[in-house]
Parts: C-alpha cells; sequence; structure tokens
C-alpha cells in the first residue's frame, strides 16, 4: 500500500467522522423543531355564553313555602307574617327570551357573563283565595363559568306586573286587595350545558306579588313564598 492510497483512506475516514454528528445534530434540531408548548385548552363555554346569543327558555316551580316579605328589615317591619294569614302555593309558568349581553369574562370564580331576560309568566295558585296570577317579567341572570365545565351556577332576579283575580274586595281577609299587582322574584341554581343549543336547570326561587299599597280600600298583605324550580333552555 503507498503513500497515495493511505492518504485517500485517511482523507475519506476524516470525512465520514465530521459528517455523522452534523447529522445527528440535524436530527435533534428537527426534534426539537416538531414538539411544541404545552397550549391551554380550548374552552367550549365560550361556543354557548357569548355576546347576543339568544336563547328560548320555560321554567317552572312549586312554591309553597310561606314567609315574611324577604326585605321587611329594611322596611322598618318586623320579621313576621299576621297570624291569620293564608297559606300560598304558586306554581309559576314562564316562557322567556334570554339576550347574552357580553362574552365571558372576569376573574376567576366570578368568571361568567350576563343575559337579561324578557318573560312572559302566568302563575296557577293551587292554594290561597286568588287561583292565577298573569305578569310580563323583565330580568337579567349572571352565569358563573368556569373553563370546560358543563355545570355553571347562576343568580337572577326579575321584575314586573300583572293581575289576578283579587279576593280582598270580596271580603275576603288577608286576601289581595286589587286585581293589579306588582311582583318580583329573586332566585339561584346550577345549569347543565348538553351541548352549545340544549341545557337544563334546576334552583330555588323567592316570588312575592303584591299591590305596593295602592288599593285604597285593603291593607297590602302580599304573597310570599318560595321553593324549588327547573327549567329548559333552547339556543338559536
Amino acid at each position: 500500500m503507498n503513500i497515495r492510497t493511505l492518504a485517500v483512506i485517511a482523507l475519506s475516514l476524516s470525512c465520514f467522522a465530521l459528517s455523522s454528528p452534523a447529522f445527528a445534530q440535524d436530527s435533534t434540531n428537527q426534534s426539537v423543531n416538531a414538539t411544541s408548548p404545552d397550549s391551554e385548552p380550548a374552552d367550549f363555554n365560550r361556543e354557548i355564553y357569548f355576546k347576543n346569543k339568544r336563547e328560548f327558555a320555560f321554567d317552572t316551580g312549586f312554591l309553597n313555602n310561606n314567609s315574611p316579605f324577604i326585605f321587611n328589615k329594611l322596611s322598618g317591619d318586623g320579621w313576621y307574617r299576621f297570624q291569620d294569614m293564608p297559606d300560598y302555593t304558586l306554581v309559576p309558568l314562564t316562557l322567556s327570551l334570554r339576550w347574552h349581553l357580553d362574552d365571558i369574562g372576569g376573574p376567576w370564580i366570578l368568571r361568567g357573563n350576563t343575559d337579561v331576560t324578557f318573560s312572559g309568566n302566568y302563575t296557577v295558585i293551587t292554594r290561597g283565595p286568588e287561583s292565577y296570577y298573569a305578569s310580563f317579567m323583565l330580568g337579567g341572570r349572571y352565569n358563573f363559568v368556569q373553563p370546560n365545565w358543563r355545570i355553571a351556577p347562576y343568580l337572577e332576579a326579575r321584575v314586573g306586573c300583572g293581575f289576578t283575580d283579587a279576593k280582598g274586595p270580596h271580603g275576603v281577609k288577608y286576601a289581595q286587595g286589587q286585581d293589579f299587582a306588582f311582583t318580583f322574584t329573586l332566585g339561584g341554581g346550577l345549569r347543565y350545558n348538553f351541548d352549545p343549543s340544549y341545557s337544563v336547570s334546576a334552583g330555588v326561587a323567592y316570588m312575592h306579588i303584591s299591590n305596593l299599597y295602592l288599593s285604597e280600600d285593603a291593607f297590602n298583605y302580599g304573597i310570599n313564598v318560595f321553593g324549588p324550580t327547573v327549567g329548559v333552555n333552547i339556543g338559536f
């Protein structure tokens, strides 16, 4: 083997030695480039609660627990009901249009969105002197929405006015003093979302009905009841 042959062999081995690490480095670079850092998963609730979403809702309940007026203390009255006042049981049937005012926002436990509610209500009075109360109501609901939770707690309030078949003018003691009466409800509960279009809810609501001292011929006794509620929502 002559010197020229040895030189060719040495040069070939040198080139191979230099090229092998370079190939390994390219392989490493490709692996790094193929691996992206972990990213936060998409929140499917943003397809359920978003600005200008509209929903039809139907709610009902069984409000059979009678109580004093919830704001008695604020008006300076004691926490009591008149001893001989009749007990009421109300079954509200409420059809609503919900309009979401904003997208999901807010910090931590307060994260959520707000919807405004336009409601037509017909309440069957199954216990008490009167037999029905029909009204229009306006209100709002705040939904507490955590990322990718199907269950969302909510708080809501509504106010309205309507008509009942008042029995006070017909001599029934402690009954409602006039047909035209005002109402408000307070409630809260949980909403479960099956998908962006369909959801159900369950909660507790308080309902007040009274004539706001507008009747000159009868005292404003009012109706104050609370109990469980259920509902269904259909988005469009």
